[in-house]
């Protein structure tokens, strides 16, 4: 039986440290369907078929702090399934395809909301694309769902009609029947009849919460109504899902809200750029990107400007640190040269650069408990 994780806790929260991270989830349900090279290590029970629900920034510890507002999906915390991790940094972007592949960021590379690519001074947004940067070459592991796929299993996503053929839907889920749904009650439709084939994983995602979090912040009236929705939403699904399915609830990560005064604003303050060529990655995991033989001055003068404000890193540091998992050689020049971790409520913004942080509430990317940590909520249906 897993342990429940303490929330409470100073040091970076490390990828699957002693449990298991997102990375484990569909692998674990792979198994559960049958499918060969697959090992169960989530404690997941045996199901007919599965459904996962991945809410866009549902934390652990949002979750327990708002249950009059998750009264059904509170009532799903257990012992049995401690929290997840998510990985490194804990951003959508990165989750959803260390979900959708079961690989760390060293390994398939989207390593954060933005990052460089290799032999340019341009960012990859990972959200949006890049028409010019194939996301075959970029992610080129087969997905869990296309493994699935091909080991006699039926593997689904269930999403909106935007998302069909993006770069990181590529990336993350290529290899699924992809089925179009664009309000919550379709999704529930359709991944119901999914769910009706044995040996099926179906997968459906909702970024309700999340958008609600950023633009209003965790603590809002906004959220907590965002969040009382999804939680309707999540037991009308369990209700109408065929017997023998097991629902799996979690999230990518959680999140943080942002006070002004916590606030440093990069593009303010000489001395961070002072070396610095590139910088990407988001308010609470920047990857500074330096001119050559300049990381180790760059990653001082950070450390100096943000003191205990932040995690301050080398590349090599935070590699070694396992922070991305094992890194794949292709993937390395993606990393900042420097990696900046915020602590605390403290976010690096760069309101020239990026001038919709300014506008941000809650903020999520970096290793604090908060953001890591991620429900792992399981009904099996007629259980």
């Amino acid at each position: 039986m897993n342990q429940r994780v303490s929330m409470d806790s100073s040091d970076p929260v490390l990828p699957g440290r002693g449990h298991a991270s997102l990375a484990d989830l569909l692998p674990s349900i792979a198994a559960r369907c049958g499918v060969a090279g697959f090992d169960e290590t989530v404690g997941l029970p045996p199901a007919r078929s599965f459904v996962v629900l991945l809410i866009d920034g549902l934390g652990a510890d949002l979750l327990d702090a708002h249950s009059a507002e998750a009264p059904y999906l509170a009532s799903l915390r257990s012992t049995e399934h401690a929290p997840m991790t998510a990985c490194v940094p804990s951003t959508t972007a990165s989750s959803i395809t260390s979900l959708g592949t079961g690989l760390p960021p060293g390994r398939h590379g989207v390593v954060g909301y933005t990052a460089r690519i290799p032999g340019t001074r341009s960012l990859l947004n990972a959200l949006t694309w890049d028409a010019d940067v194939d996301p075959a070459q970029w992610q080129p592991y087969p997905t869990v769902f296309a493994q699935m796929q091909a080991g006699g299993a039926t593997a689904t996503v269930v999403s909106r009609s935007a998302f069909v053929g993006s770069g990181l839907t590529r990336v993350s889920q290529h290899g699924a029947h992809y089925i179009e749904a664009d309000s919550a009650w379709e999704r529930i439709g359709c991944a119901t009849d999914s769910a009706e084939v044995p040996r099926s994983l179906t997968y459906t995602y909702s970024s309700r919460l999340d958008r609600a979090g950023h633009e209003h912040g965790s603590r809002s009236e906004q959220w907590r109504q965002a969040l009382l929705r999804l939680d309707g939403e999540a037991r009308s699904l369990r209700e109408a899902l065929p017997g023998d399915t097991a629902l799996v609830v979690t999230g990518d990560h959680g999140m943080v809200d942002v006070p002004d005064t916590d606030r440093i604003d990069v593009d303010a303050v000489a001395e961070l750029s002072d070396g610095v060529v590139l910088l990407g990655g988001e308010a609470r995991f920047r990857h500074v990107y330096t001119s050559a033989g300049a990381a180790n001055d760059v990653a001082a003068a950070w450390r100096a400007v943000l003191g205990d404000r932040a995690w301050v890193c080398t590349r090599d540091e935070a590699e070694a640190a396992d922070w991305f998992g094992p890194v794949d050689d292709r993937v390395r020049p993606r990393l900042g040269d420097v990696v900046v971790a915020a602590r605390g409520t403290n976010a690096a913004v760069a309101k020239r650069r990026f001038p919709v942080e300014a506008q941000m509430r809650g903020f999520h990317g970096s290793l604090t408990a908060a953001e890591m940590y991620v429900p792992l909520l399981v009904d099996v249906v007629g259980c």
